[in-house]
């Protein structure tokens, strides 16, 4: 397992996260603690989890881990949580404001029996709350010592970049980090969002590596899937389902990730994770297992480096094509300057 930096904080952490989106839903509790023992014991630190997980029952099971493992153990955990979306009813039972931040965080520090967490991430933008608001309450929780780090998760380029020069103006501490849903399936934040984070110095948390199981080579072309699987319980399901997903270009993706996999003697799932592991700005890249075996499985890919020839492939299969203007290859003439005049 390699460590790498969060965002431009100080704070190292593994290059594989554990995420517990699982937790209390598709994984029941012993099954949650032995991905967490394990993760450990591979070398993992960050764990991510949020406040609507399984309706706060994921940072419950969290919670009694942490109380149950010697302190020589929990100690090596960076602990990460989210907070923004409806943990209550009523016109403020959800979103970025002081009032409902303030009190999900709480909620949250219960369930998980802690009295800090490490990195506190805002879960998605609030339009109808004013990100001065946002931002002074999350730099208030630093103050406070309730966290360490705040970070922001699925904001767009322009939320991300407002976000970090709001708190510059404002003499605020600054986002360390931005959770995307990122994968060879999901490219999109290739043209906006990782320019912003680079250029803010943030670091990427992927959720969906494997585009919702995806590219772990469980579905087949010319099969609806059934079974213990996430389609295969509902197909509908999302972003990712079934019918919604299964583009040419998907499958294109999926052939692509199985000739390397089966070239290099791994699994599809190593080197799906493999790639976006080793993505610009990436700092952790978040696994979501339903099983403990699922979870070895993508341990594997901890420093797990693909050549040249074989990021060129995946890079080809997966392109998006993008249309001339603005992400295009026109597009992106037209920003470029020769410096030599001309």
């Amino acid at each position: 397992m390699r460590y790498r930096l969060l965002g431009h904080s100080g704070c190292a952490v593994s290059e594989l996260c554990l995420g517990t989106m699982t937790f209390g839903a598709e994984t029941d509790e012993a099954g949650s603690h032995e991905q967490l023992d394990v993760f450990l014991e591979a070398g993992g630190t960050l764990v991510d989890t949020a406040d609507v997980y399984s309706a706060g029952v994921s940072e419950e099971i969290i919670g009694r881990w942490l109380a149950a493992r010697p302190r020589e153990v929990t100690d090596r955990v960076v602990l990460a949580t989210k907070g923004r979306f409806a943990t209550e009813p009523g016109p403020n039972g959800n979103g970025l404001s002081a009032r409902h931040l303030t009190r999900a965080l709480d909620a949250s520090l219960g369930r998980l029996g802690v009295d800090v967490v490490d990195l506190y991430q805002a879960h998605a933008y609030d339009a109808n709350t004013p990100l001065e608001e946002t931002l002074r309450t999350l730099d208030g929780f630093v103050q406070a010592g309730k966290i360490r780090y705040y970070g922001l998760s699925n904001f767009t380029g322009w939320q991300l970049t407002k976000a970090v020069l709001t708190a510059r103006a404002l003499g605020l501490r600054e986002p360390v980090t931005l959770q995307p849903q990122y994968s060879l399936i999901v490219r999109e934040i290739e043209w906006e969002i990782v320019p912003a984070a680079l250029d803010a110095g943030l670091g990427l948390l992927p959720w969906s590596p494997l585009g919702g199981g995806w590219l772990s080579g469980k579905y087949r072309r010319d099969e609806r899937p059934t079974g213990d699987t996430r389609l295969g319980d509902d197909p509908g399901r999302g972003m990712e389902a079934y019918d919604r997903r299964g583009s040419d270009r998907t499958w294109r993706v999926i052939d692509a990730v199985a000739e390397v996999a089966e070239n290099r003697g791994i699994s599809m799932p190593e080197v799906a994770l493999a790639w976006v592991t080793n993505r610009p700005a990436v700092t952790s890249t978040i696994l979501g297992a339903r099983t403990t075996d699922q979870l070895r499985t993508n341990l594997k890919a901890a420093g797990l480096e693909l050549s040249s020839e074989e990021c060129a492939a995946l890079d080809e299969a997966s392109d998006l094509g993008a249309a001339d203007y603005p992400y295009g290859e026109l597009g992106i003439e037209q920003r470029s300057r020769n410096l030599a005049g001309g």
